[in-house]
Protein backbone atom coordinates (compact mmCIF):
# COMPACT_ATOMS: atom_id res chain seq x y z
CA UNK A 1 0.00 0.00 0.00
CA UNK A 2 2.61 2.70 0.90
CA UNK A 3 4.45 2.18 -2.32
CA UNK A 4 1.45 2.57 -4.29
CA UNK A 5 0.67 5.70 -2.45
CA UNK A 6 4.44 7.16 -2.55
CA UNK A 7 5.16 7.31 -6.43
CA UNK A 8 2.08 9.45 -7.06
CA UNK A 9 3.07 11.39 -4.01
CA UNK A 10 6.41 11.66 -5.50
CA UNK A 11 5.56 12.89 -9.24
CA UNK A 12 3.13 15.27 -7.89
CA UNK A 13 6.13 16.99 -5.32
CA UNK A 14 8.48 16.69 -8.61
CA UNK A 15 5.61 18.62 -10.68
CA UNK A 16 5.31 21.36 -7.82
CA UNK A 17 8.91 21.93 -7.88
CA UNK A 18 9.33 22.69 -11.72
CA UNK A 19 6.24 24.11 -12.06
CA UNK A 20 7.13 26.51 -9.34
CA UNK A 21 10.63 26.79 -10.81
CA UNK A 22 9.36 27.66 -14.36
CA UNK A 23 6.94 30.27 -13.24
CA UNK A 24 9.27 32.48 -11.67
CA UNK A 25 10.78 32.89 -15.63
CA UNK A 26 7.83 33.78 -16.90
CA UNK A 27 6.34 37.17 -17.47
CA UNK A 28 2.92 37.77 -19.23
CA UNK A 29 0.84 40.92 -19.71
CA UNK A 30 -0.79 40.42 -16.57
CA UNK A 31 2.12 39.80 -14.63
CA UNK A 32 4.04 37.09 -13.41
CA UNK A 33 3.23 33.52 -14.03
CA UNK A 34 1.29 32.41 -10.94
CA UNK A 35 3.16 29.52 -9.26
CA UNK A 36 1.47 26.60 -6.74
CA UNK A 37 1.59 29.35 -3.90
CA UNK A 38 -0.29 31.98 -5.39
CA UNK A 39 -2.78 29.31 -6.95
CA UNK A 40 -3.00 28.20 -3.14
CA UNK A 41 -3.88 31.71 -2.62
CA UNK A 42 -6.47 32.61 -4.81
CA UNK A 43 -8.47 29.16 -4.34
CA UNK A 44 -9.03 30.08 -0.77
CA UNK A 45 -10.28 33.23 -2.06
CA UNK A 46 -12.51 31.68 -4.12
CA UNK A 47 -13.87 29.61 -1.13
CA UNK A 48 -14.28 33.00 0.40
CA UNK A 49 -16.24 34.34 -2.02
CA UNK A 50 -18.59 31.51 -2.08
CA UNK A 51 -19.47 32.08 1.33
CA UNK A 52 -20.09 35.47 1.48
CA UNK A 53 -22.30 35.16 -1.40
CA UNK A 54 -24.12 32.16 0.36
CA UNK A 55 -24.39 34.57 2.88
CA UNK A 56 -25.52 37.31 1.07
CA UNK A 57 -28.53 35.18 -0.38
CA UNK A 58 -29.70 33.69 2.95
CA UNK A 59 -30.03 37.37 4.50
CA UNK A 60 -31.49 38.47 1.28
CA UNK A 61 -34.43 35.50 1.83
CA UNK A 62 -34.14 35.85 5.44
CA UNK A 63 -35.50 40.01 4.57
CA UNK A 64 -38.52 38.53 2.39
CA UNK A 65 -39.61 36.16 5.45
CA UNK A 66 -40.14 39.17 7.60
CA UNK A 67 -41.38 41.47 5.12
CA UNK A 68 -44.21 38.78 4.00
CA UNK A 69 -44.78 38.63 7.81
CA UNK A 70 -45.59 41.88 8.41
CA UNK A 71 -47.33 42.14 5.34
CA UNK A 72 -49.64 39.08 6.31
CA UNK A 73 -50.21 40.65 9.92
CA UNK A 74 -51.91 43.37 8.62
CA UNK A 75 -53.53 41.67 5.66
CA UNK A 76 -54.53 38.41 5.80
CA UNK A 77 -55.60 38.15 2.05
CA UNK A 78 -51.86 38.78 0.91
CA UNK A 79 -50.37 36.25 -1.12
CA UNK A 80 -46.70 36.16 0.01
CA UNK A 81 -44.21 36.30 -2.89
CA UNK A 82 -40.50 34.76 -2.93
CA UNK A 83 -38.16 35.97 -5.41
CA UNK A 84 -34.98 34.35 -6.41
CA UNK A 85 -31.74 35.78 -5.41
CA UNK A 86 -29.69 37.17 -8.71
CA UNK A 87 -26.36 37.35 -7.33
CA UNK A 88 -23.15 35.99 -9.95
CA UNK A 89 -22.49 32.82 -9.54
CA UNK A 90 -19.89 31.68 -7.85
CA UNK A 91 -16.95 29.51 -8.65
CA UNK A 92 -18.56 26.39 -6.81
CA UNK A 93 -21.88 27.34 -8.95
CA UNK A 94 -20.17 27.19 -12.21
CA UNK A 95 -19.03 23.30 -11.27
CA UNK A 96 -22.06 22.15 -10.65
CA UNK A 97 -23.10 23.92 -13.27
CA UNK A 98 -20.93 22.06 -15.33
CA UNK A 99 -21.40 18.96 -13.92
CA UNK A 100 -24.83 19.05 -14.35
CA UNK A 101 -24.49 19.80 -18.26
CA UNK A 102 -21.43 16.94 -18.79
CA UNK A 103 -23.32 13.77 -17.43
CA UNK A 104 -27.01 15.04 -19.16
CA UNK A 105 -25.35 15.28 -22.46
CA UNK A 106 -23.07 12.07 -21.42
CA UNK A 107 -26.44 10.22 -20.45
CA UNK A 108 -28.10 11.22 -24.12
CA UNK A 109 -25.01 10.26 -25.96
CA UNK A 110 -25.03 6.56 -23.92
CA UNK A 111 -28.92 5.78 -24.75
CA UNK A 112 -28.19 6.58 -28.36
CA UNK A 113 -24.57 5.07 -28.77
CA UNK A 114 -25.01 1.79 -27.04
CA UNK A 115 -27.67 0.30 -28.54
CA UNK A 116 -26.34 1.80 -31.89
CA UNK A 117 -23.31 0.36 -30.87
CA UNK A 118 -25.11 -3.31 -30.25
CA UNK A 119 -26.77 -2.94 -33.48
CA UNK A 120 -23.40 -2.57 -35.51
CA UNK A 121 -21.68 -5.35 -33.97
CA UNK A 122 -24.67 -7.84 -34.55
CA UNK A 123 -25.29 -6.70 -38.01
CA UNK A 124 -22.42 -6.26 -40.65
CA UNK A 125 -25.04 -4.42 -42.67
CA UNK A 126 -26.08 -1.86 -39.94
CA UNK A 127 -22.29 -1.51 -39.60
CA UNK A 128 -21.50 -1.00 -43.45
CA UNK A 129 -24.02 1.74 -43.75
CA UNK A 130 -23.41 3.62 -40.55
CA UNK A 131 -19.72 3.34 -40.81
CA UNK A 132 -18.98 6.17 -42.94
CA UNK A 133 -21.61 8.60 -41.14
CA UNK A 134 -19.22 7.40 -37.80
CA UNK A 135 -16.15 7.97 -39.50
CA UNK A 136 -17.41 11.56 -41.01
CA UNK A 137 -19.01 12.88 -37.56
CA UNK A 138 -16.11 11.18 -35.03
CA UNK A 139 -13.65 13.74 -35.92
CA UNK A 140 -15.79 17.19 -35.98
CA UNK A 141 -14.87 19.78 -33.54
CA UNK A 142 -17.28 20.91 -30.93
CA UNK A 143 -16.18 24.21 -32.50
CA UNK A 144 -17.87 23.26 -35.50
CA UNK A 145 -21.01 21.90 -34.10
CA UNK A 146 -21.61 24.74 -31.54
CA UNK A 147 -22.98 27.48 -34.11
CA UNK A 148 -25.10 24.60 -36.17
CA UNK A 149 -26.87 23.68 -32.79
CA UNK A 150 -27.47 27.52 -31.04
CA UNK A 151 -29.41 28.14 -34.42
CA UNK A 152 -31.23 25.22 -34.56
CA UNK A 153 -31.88 25.16 -30.48
CA UNK A 154 -32.85 29.18 -30.94
CA UNK A 155 -35.38 27.86 -33.90
CA UNK A 156 -36.95 24.84 -32.30
CA UNK A 157 -36.86 25.54 -28.34
CA UNK A 158 -39.50 27.72 -28.03
CA UNK A 159 -41.42 28.24 -24.81
CA UNK A 160 -42.55 31.35 -23.05
CA UNK A 161 -41.98 29.05 -19.67
CA UNK A 162 -38.93 26.95 -20.93
CA UNK A 163 -38.00 24.16 -18.58
CA UNK A 164 -34.56 23.83 -19.33
CA UNK A 165 -32.81 27.65 -20.58
CA UNK A 166 -31.23 27.36 -23.99
CA UNK A 167 -27.53 27.76 -23.24
CA UNK A 168 -28.03 24.42 -21.06
CA UNK A 169 -29.89 22.75 -24.47
CA UNK A 170 -27.04 23.96 -26.43
CA UNK A 171 -24.36 22.93 -24.29
CA UNK A 172 -25.51 19.33 -23.68
CA UNK A 173 -26.52 18.24 -27.27
CA UNK A 174 -22.84 19.69 -28.38
CA UNK A 175 -21.45 17.26 -25.58
CA UNK A 176 -23.75 14.69 -27.23
CA UNK A 177 -22.62 14.83 -30.58
CA UNK A 178 -19.10 15.00 -29.50
CA UNK A 179 -18.59 12.00 -27.20
CA UNK A 180 -21.11 9.05 -28.30
CA UNK A 181 -18.70 8.31 -30.94
CA UNK A 182 -16.21 6.36 -28.67
CA UNK A 183 -19.04 4.26 -27.28
CA UNK A 184 -20.64 3.69 -30.27
CA UNK A 185 -17.48 2.26 -31.59
CA UNK A 186 -16.31 0.50 -28.56
CA UNK A 187 -19.50 -1.36 -27.97
CA UNK A 188 -19.34 -2.19 -31.61
CA UNK A 189 -15.74 -4.18 -31.32
CA UNK A 190 -16.80 -5.96 -28.42
CA UNK A 191 -20.31 -7.18 -29.80
CA UNK A 192 -18.74 -8.57 -32.88
CA UNK A 193 -15.88 -10.03 -31.25
CA UNK A 194 -17.78 -12.34 -28.84
CA UNK A 195 -16.15 -15.62 -28.74
CA UNK A 196 -18.21 -18.49 -30.65
CA UNK A 197 -18.32 -20.23 -28.28
CA UNK A 198 -21.02 -18.31 -26.48
CA UNK A 199 -23.02 -17.49 -29.41
CA UNK A 200 -23.10 -21.33 -30.38
CA UNK A 201 -24.43 -21.64 -26.72
CA UNK A 202 -27.02 -19.46 -27.66
CA UNK A 203 -28.03 -21.30 -30.83
CA UNK A 204 -28.37 -24.40 -28.85
CA UNK A 205 -30.81 -22.71 -26.27
CA UNK A 206 -32.89 -20.78 -29.18
CA UNK A 207 -32.58 -17.87 -27.57
CA UNK A 208 -34.63 -14.93 -28.67
CA UNK A 209 -32.76 -12.35 -30.40
CA UNK A 210 -33.76 -9.88 -27.24
CA UNK A 211 -32.58 -12.38 -24.92
CA UNK A 212 -29.72 -13.26 -26.60
CA UNK A 213 -28.57 -9.66 -26.34
CA UNK A 214 -29.56 -9.65 -22.46
CA UNK A 215 -27.62 -13.21 -21.18
CA UNK A 216 -24.95 -13.56 -24.33
CA UNK A 217 -24.21 -9.70 -25.77
CA UNK A 218 -24.32 -7.63 -23.16
CA UNK A 219 -22.37 -9.45 -20.14
CA UNK A 220 -19.24 -10.52 -23.05
CA UNK A 221 -19.08 -6.99 -24.14
CA UNK A 222 -18.75 -4.79 -20.87
CA UNK A 223 -15.48 -4.14 -21.24
CA UNK A 224 -14.96 -2.92 -24.36
CA UNK A 225 -18.25 -0.99 -23.87
CA UNK A 226 -17.43 0.31 -20.69
CA UNK A 227 -13.85 1.65 -21.96
CA UNK A 228 -15.80 3.20 -24.90
CA UNK A 229 -18.13 5.22 -22.41
CA UNK A 230 -14.92 5.81 -19.82
CA UNK A 231 -13.68 7.88 -23.22
CA UNK A 232 -16.39 9.33 -23.66
CA UNK A 233 -16.97 10.91 -20.42
CA UNK A 234 -13.46 12.35 -20.55
CA UNK A 235 -14.54 13.93 -24.01
CA UNK A 236 -17.21 15.47 -23.17
CA UNK A 237 -16.09 17.46 -20.15
CA UNK A 238 -13.34 18.48 -22.48
CA UNK A 239 -16.13 19.47 -25.05
CA UNK A 240 -18.38 21.18 -22.89
CA UNK A 241 -15.42 23.33 -21.53
CA UNK A 242 -14.80 24.76 -24.59
CA UNK A 243 -18.34 25.03 -25.76
CA UNK A 244 -19.19 27.19 -22.48
CA UNK A 245 -16.06 29.22 -23.34
CA UNK A 246 -16.89 30.08 -26.82
CA UNK A 247 -20.35 30.43 -26.14
CA UNK A 248 -20.89 32.14 -22.95
CA UNK A 249 -22.78 29.70 -21.66
CA UNK A 250 -22.82 29.33 -17.51
CA UNK A 251 -20.03 27.09 -16.34
CA UNK A 252 -16.29 26.34 -15.79
CA UNK A 253 -15.44 27.82 -19.16
CA UNK A 254 -17.23 30.94 -19.02
CA UNK A 255 -15.31 31.69 -15.39
CA UNK A 256 -12.35 30.74 -17.16
CA UNK A 257 -12.80 33.30 -19.67
CA UNK A 258 -14.41 35.82 -17.95
CA UNK A 259 -11.21 35.69 -15.88
CA UNK A 260 -8.85 36.27 -18.87
CA UNK A 261 -11.37 39.38 -20.08
CA UNK A 262 -10.86 40.61 -16.70
CA UNK A 263 -7.32 40.88 -17.13
CA UNK A 264 -6.86 41.44 -12.85
CA UNK A 265 -3.25 40.69 -11.67
CA UNK A 266 -4.84 37.58 -9.86
CA UNK A 267 -6.83 36.46 -13.18
CA UNK A 268 -4.14 33.94 -14.36
CA UNK A 269 -3.88 32.55 -10.87
CA UNK A 270 -7.85 32.04 -10.82
CA UNK A 271 -7.42 30.53 -14.30
CA UNK A 272 -5.03 28.03 -13.32
CA UNK A 273 -7.51 27.61 -9.93
CA UNK A 274 -9.69 26.84 -12.47
CA UNK A 275 -7.36 24.67 -14.98
CA UNK A 276 -6.76 22.20 -11.91
CA UNK A 277 -10.18 21.53 -11.07
CA UNK A 278 -11.43 20.72 -14.57
CA UNK A 279 -8.54 18.41 -14.09
CA UNK A 280 -9.49 16.80 -10.83
CA UNK A 281 -12.48 16.67 -11.82
CA UNK A 282 -12.15 14.75 -14.65
CA UNK A 283 -9.99 12.14 -12.91
CA UNK A 284 -12.93 11.74 -10.51
CA UNK A 285 -14.82 10.85 -13.10
CA UNK A 286 -13.09 8.37 -14.54
CA UNK A 287 -12.85 6.47 -11.54
CA UNK A 288 -16.24 7.19 -10.84
CA UNK A 289 -17.20 5.02 -14.37
CA UNK A 290 -14.15 2.46 -13.14
CA UNK A 291 -15.97 1.38 -10.32
CA UNK A 292 -19.27 1.34 -11.93
CA UNK A 293 -17.29 -0.97 -14.62
CA UNK A 294 -16.17 -3.14 -11.40
CA UNK A 295 -19.38 -3.15 -10.27
CA UNK A 296 -21.30 -4.39 -13.50
CA UNK A 297 -18.55 -6.96 -14.58
CA UNK A 298 -19.08 -10.21 -13.98
CA UNK A 299 -15.60 -10.91 -13.64
CA UNK A 300 -14.30 -9.63 -10.84
CA UNK A 301 -10.74 -11.06 -10.88
CA UNK A 302 -10.44 -9.54 -14.06
CA UNK A 303 -7.76 -6.09 -13.88
CA UNK A 304 -9.27 -2.48 -14.74
CA UNK A 305 -7.30 0.34 -14.03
Amino acid sequence: MLPKLLMPLVGILLFLAVWNGVSKSIDTSLGQFPGPAQVWEQSIVLVSEHNAQREKAEAFYERQEVRNAKRLAQDESYVPKIREFTGAPTFFDQILTSLYTVMVGFFIASVIAVPAGILCGLSKSAYAAMNPLIQIFKPVSPLAWLPLVTMVVSALYVSNDPMFSKSFITSAVTVSLCCLWPTLVNTAVGVSNIDSDLVNVSKVLRLTPLRHVQKIVLPASIPMIFTGLRLSLGIGWMVLIAAEMLAQNPGLGKFVWDEFQNGSSESLARIMVAVITIGIIGFMLDRLMLAVQRFASWDKNSVLR
